[in-house]
């Protein structure tokens, strides 16, 4: 009986040995940690030996880095995007470009010389290069005009930037472990680290925690190997120190009037435009018309004129334009060339001081999206002569709707001394529908939107003297723009009934004849009153006026009333 029970007994006990070796061996291939190392250059997504990787504060980021004769460099977008968006780059003349508060920093791209009024420096490195038709910019270059920290790491090559330095939680590492791609002992290996290595932990969970190591390395640590997370605040860089832009502006608000000058002659109206105002300091005569792509402009300048204005107690601010031969002009042309740009404002700073005018009225209007940077780059170039002559410089904007962010008014707030809101036009002649000229939410829209990004007292918001007058016959619509006077005698001439429109916060009239609907948004005394109850509640800049002339002298009553507050 023993001789038949042994041999089962032997079995089952190599059932149970063979079961429990095969359960371990399973065990362990669950819970046992995997050796498998990731791919770190699949995991940086390396394209080529210069390619190099960027973290950003904590965060792999898509752009990238390229390493260069011992130098990083980035694209000129990443410098605008992360950094300081003041370079400018003017491909047709090979120059790089930072436009101080005084100077005009250059950089001939691909060279190391980088000339200013001091002079010229020859760096080390070379500042601006381009790979095929890709700018690139030396971080050492970038970090002369921005407060930011870059250390730089091989095998792969990586960056770690910091441009802010908030609070962080920081831990050690207990035991000799590794950080893995993601939370799991199967999870392939990114790094190993060892006790007392210190990590940044961005994110604790259960079990796992999501960390960066000291050489940017993000992934995943069991929480078991750290030490509890504390606070620590890093200390800032404040290498650089931003330049102040003094502004040229007026302790009182602006009442500003443009005088529409066609010719010489027009000079001789200033007397005759100026008879009815009441209370105006300033008055921007429409002198400089650019006149062809090469920088030159048509003037009107007069020195008498500037001498009357002055003994009235006016300031004059010339206005310069590009609408007279808009059909002869490449504004992309003329602003984005460095000596074009350079001839325009010599040719207008030569005029204006020759003269004795008091400042600059810009007033560049339809610039293509693709312009705005060039735009923008002449604003900040004129500035420098004006700051340095005491030259007022005001800039002509659009309500800020649709596509005109371009313009850049935050840009135009810091480097200008006035941005000045264009209040009108809001149904204009080739509009789709009749409507008013300036309702009172499209003005206060316009004003809310600017003091968002310029200060306050630095905003200054045109109103309209005019109206259009609307037609809509066989299904087509057509308008004329008329002064007060014509707008008057229009309706008493159709016995129009004009009643208030809390809508546009104006008098509205219409009539029908002939089968015609002829429609009125008035600008009179009562809809400038509320216009400007809105500018005083923003405690913005002042008021300007498109054009003089075009108003009934009860005007400057209502006017008087908002500058005396």
């Amino acid at each position: 009986m023993k001789k038949k029970i042994i041999p089962v007994l032997i079995a089952v006990a190599l059932i149970i040995v063979i079961g429990g070796v095969s359960f371990g061996i399973k065990f362990l291939e669950k819970y046992s940690y995997t050796k498998d190392r990731a791919d770190l250059s699949a995991y940086f997504n390396m394209e080529g030996e210069q390619d190099a990787a960027i973290v950003l504060q904590d965060e792999l980021i898509e752009e990238r880095s390229r390493l260069i004769e011992g130098s990083y460099y980035v694209k000129l977008s990443t410098v605008h995007e992360y950094f300081n968006d003041r370079f400018y780059e003017d491909k047709k003349e090979g120059l790089l470009l930072y436009t101080l508060p005084d100077d005009i920093i250059r950089n001939v791209i691909g060279s190391g010389e980088v000339s200013s009024k001091e002079g010229t420096e020859t760096l080390s490195y070379i500042p601006a290069r381009y790979e095929g038709e890709t700018l690139y910019v030396a971080l050492d270059y970038v970090k002369r005009y921005a407060n930011f920290s870059y250390e730089g790491f091989s095998e792969p090559n990586r960056l770690q930037i910091y441009t802010q330095w908030d609070e962080k939680q920081v831990a050690e590492i207990t035991k000799d472990t590794a950080v893995r791609i993601l939370g799991g002992v199967k999870s392939e290996i990114l790094k190993d680290v060892t006790a007392g290595e210190k990590v940044t932990v961005l994110e604790r969970m259960e079990t796992w925690s999501k960390v960066k190591t000291e050489d940017a390395i993000i992934g995943y640590v069991e929480n078991k190997r750290l030490t509890e997370a504390r606070p620590e605040l890093p200390i800032p860089v404040t290498d650089y120190e931003e330049p102040e832009y003094t502004s040229q502006t007026r302790d009182h608000k602006i009442n500003m009037g443009w005088h529409t000058i066609a010719a010489e002659a027009g000079n001789d109206t200033l007397g005759q435009v100026t008879a009815n105002t009441k209370g105006l300091n300033v008055i921007s005569p429409t002198w400089f018309k650019l006149s062809d792509n090469e920088g030159n402009f048509t003037s009107f300048a007069s020195q008498s004129y500037v001498n009357k204005a002055h003994d009235m107690g006016l300031e004059v601010w010339a206005l310069v334009e590009n609408i007279e031969y808009k059909s002869a002009l490449d504004m992309y042309q003329i602003l984005s060339s460095t000596t074009t740009r350079g001839k325009l404002i010599d040719g207008l700073m030569g005029e204006v001081l020759a003269c004795g005018a008091d400042g600059i009225n810009v007033d560049f209007e339809l610039i293509s999206t693709d312009c705005g940077e060039h735009f923008i780059e002449f604003i900040r170039e004129l500035s420098i002569p004006c700051r340095a002559n005491g030259i007022v410089l005001s800039v002509d904007n659009y309500v800020p709707r649709g596509d005109t962010h371009h313009y850049d008014r935050e840009e135009q707030g810091i480097v200008a001394d006035y941005v000045v809101i264009m209040g009108y036009d809001e149904h204009y002649a080739g509009s789709s529908e009749a409507g008013s000229v300036a309702s009172i939410d499209f003005v206060e829209e316009g004003i809310e939107r600017t003091v968002e990004q310029v200060p306050a007292e630095k905003v200054i918001n045109a109103i309209p003297f005019y109206t259009r007058i609307w037609e809509t016959a066989d299904g087509k619509l057509s308008s004329q723009a008329v002064d007060m006077y014509v707008a008057e005698e229009y309706v008493k001439a159709h016995n129009i009934a004009v009643e208030w429109d809390e809508q546009t916060c104006q008098n509205y009239g219409e009539y029908t004849e002939g089968g015609s609907l002829h429609q009125i948004w008035l600008e009179d005394a009562s809809s400038i009153e509320v216009k400007l109850n809105i500018m005083e509640k923003y405690q913005i800049g002042g008021v300007a006026s498109w054009r003089l002339g075009y108003e009934k002298p009860e005007i400057w009553d209502v006017i008087g009333v908002y500058l005396s507050r």
